[in-house]
């Protein structure tokens, strides 16, 4: 499981010109879920999201998380992001999770994201979504599981 954190002022995602998922202050995560992936990697990872120290603190450094901050948690499904890369010029999706499964950990993820913070919303599994987000720092991560 892999999950590209990006800190934003903003995000949102919109699905067929309607927005499904926006927050302010916070983090824009896009989920890759792998075939062998199971829900205690997806209990780390929240984990680890829920806690990376990636906001500023009073003196300008990145020593707070998002939960000390309250911020926002946009969770958006990617399955590009456990690509293979390493041959060729073409991205090979072998070693993602098959759709019905990746869609029940992706649930899964939100769900247990829900229980542990008051601000989360969600992109749609599967859709075409658009994403706007305005990065701030730019700061961007990848995170494992």
């Amino acid at each position: 499981m892999k999950g590209l954190i990006q800190r934003v002022n903003h995000a949102s995602v919109t699905v067929d010109d309607q927005i499904v998922g926006e927050i302010d202050r916070g983090i824009l995560l896009f989920l890759g879920i792998e075939k062998n992936d199971k829900k205690n990697d997806a209990d780390k990872l929240l984990k680890k999201i829920l806690g990376y120290r990636v906001f500023p603190d009073d003196s300008d450094r990145m020593n707070l998380s998002l939960t000390q901050i309250q911020g926002g948690l946009l969770i958006v499904s990617q399955f590009t992001l456990v690509a293979a890369t390493g041959k060729g010029l073409r991205p090979g999706f072998s070693s993602a999770a098959p759709a019905a499964e990746g869609e029940l950990l992706y649930n899964y993820f939100i769900s247990q994201a829900k229980t542990q913070h008051p601000q989360i919303s969600t992109g749609c599994y599967g859709a075409d979504m658009k994403v706007q987000l305005i990065n701030d720092g730019p700061v961007t991560f990848m995170l494992g599981a």
